[in-house]
């Protein structure tokens, strides 16, 4: 990709300039701007972003501690290729984790949250519909980290935060322009529903087809039978 492209504008509520580089990077990793397997430098990195090579190095360090990327000494840092089997895995992670999470914090949201929830999951609709990436992935994660957090485990939502982010969406971008992503979209809608209605297991049901019907959908493009190859991986099939 052309590194002019890597915008820091939808991204300007997170603090510190070390944080901001480290989303814009992100998400560009995320959508494929940043091509698995390819070699970046921090000072490309850094002209572009309009910052020292400072900065770029240390938010690719934290990337780095994510998986996003690897070091290669006296070079810059080359972006991880994620394998389907990895893709899977890190789903059923997600699966076990979020399954349940959600499913604990029903009848835990108070009424008042629910129209900011709700105005959220109606930005992701808008940008899928609009084709624009970078807000819709920064308006999911916050979405579904806002839902987390009435579980009052903080570690489990930054670690559900951090798994989100070391998946790679190859064909978000192709998603959106044939309008495919709006029904991903949708089904935030579809789980804030099944939560306001009080249906614990609705809502956990939900979670769990979004979950591996977005991962597989967003990262190879497939539809239909394909949509559910990446399947829950339940307690009960774990080896005693």
């Amino acid at each position: 990709m052309a590194a002019h492209e890597i915008p820091l504008s939808t991204i300007q509520q997170y603090k510190s300039l070390r944080a901001t580089v480290t989303e814009a990077l992100r998400t560009a990793i995320i959508v494929g701007d940043l091509e698995e397997g390819e070699l970046y430098s921090a000072p490309a990195l850094a002209e572009p972003l309009g910052v020292s090579a400072t900065p770029v190095r240390e938010a690719m360090m934290d990337l780095a501690n994510d998986g996003l990327v690897t070091p290669v000494k006296n070079k810059g840092f080359r972006v991880t290729d994620m394998t389907v089997e990895e893709l899977r895995q890190v789903t059923a992670v997600r699966q076990l984790l979020e399954g349940p999470a959600t499913r604990a914090v029903v009848g835990k949201i108070p009424k008042d949250a629910f129209p900011a929830l709700r105005a959220k999951a109606e930005q992701m609709n808008e940008a899928a519909a609009e084709g624009d990436l970078r807000t819709y992935l920064v308006k999911d994660r916050e979405f579904h980290a806002d839902i987390l957090e009435y579980t009052g485990n903080k570690r489990l939502v930054d670690l559900c935060t951090r798994l989100r982010g070391q998946t790679r969406l190859r064909a978000l971008r192709p998603l959106a322009e044939t309008g495919k992503l709006v029904h991903s979209a949708q089904e935030h809608l579809e789980l804030l529903d099944r939560i306001s209605e009080g249906d614990a297991d609705g809502a956990y049901a939900v979670i769990m087809r979004h979950l591996g019907h977005a991962s597989q959908l967003w990262s190879e493009g497939t539809e239909g039978k394909n949509a559910e190859a990446i399947t829950p991986l339940l307690y009960e099939d774990l080896p005693e």
